[in-house]
């Protein structure tokens, strides 16, 4: 399959374009910073920026789908907009826990003890979601991760939801950014959540 990955330079862009390149995805690797793309087989990078609709559309032409792991500084519109343009069908985006409910069935921004300095990025990727909701032209998948990602070793599996957060034993919500990746290129290959948020998390 051809995609393109936006914000390819960035934790989780580059573990999503190397995981996909691995698995024999040709991948049309963009950012406004090139020289920062991981290289690898089946890796083009592209120098590119996300927020001009114009100047995207021509370098995601031919593409299956577009993975999306920019920053919520780029309106769902602008995006929606150039994948129009350029006749891909499918848009992939990652996004983060912050609208997923809790145990007790409160969105976790919603509750006590989320982090205020958090709440504007937060609420970025809830308006994106919203926007996406509305959608019906383009294939589209919202996915929120685990309450934390960090840096380590793919573990090969994850448990998967749809908007509740998914928790271990312990009550911890955790993924590691290389099963991060693996969830995304697992949902680009399977299409199990057309138009729908999930979730995945040990």
């Amino acid at each position: 399959m051809k995609i393109a990955v936006l914000g390819a330079s960035g934790r989780a862009g580059s573990q999503i374009a190397t995981q996909a390149a691995a698995r024999g995805h040709e991948v049309i690797a963009i950012a406004r910073r090139p020289e920062a793309i991981p290289t690898a087989p089946g890796i083009h990078a592209k120098q590119g920026d996300a927020s001009d609709a114009a100047a995207l559309a021509p370098l995601i032409s031919g593409c299956e789908a577009v993975i999306s792991a920019l920053h919520f500084d780029v309106p769902a519109a602008t995006l929606l907009t150039a994948l129009r343009e350029a006749g891909v069908p499918r848009l992939l985006v990652t996004g983060g826990a912050a609208s997923l409910k809790g145990p007790d069935g409160v969105r976790l921004i919603d509750g006590p003890g989320f982090p205020e300095d958090w709440k504007g990025a937060a609420l970025g990727g809830i308006a994106f979601l919203d926007d996406l909701k509305a959608v019906s032209d383009i294939d589209w998948t919202f996915f929120s991760p685990a309450m934390i990602i960090f840096e380590g070793e793919a573990l090969g599996h994850y448990r998967k939801g749809g908007d509740d957060l998914v928790l271990d034993a312990n009550g911890e919500s955790k993924i590691s950014f290389a099963d991060y990746a693996t969830a995304m290129v697992d949902e680009l290959e399977n299409h199990e959540h057309s138009r729908q948020r999930f979730t995945a998390a040990y």
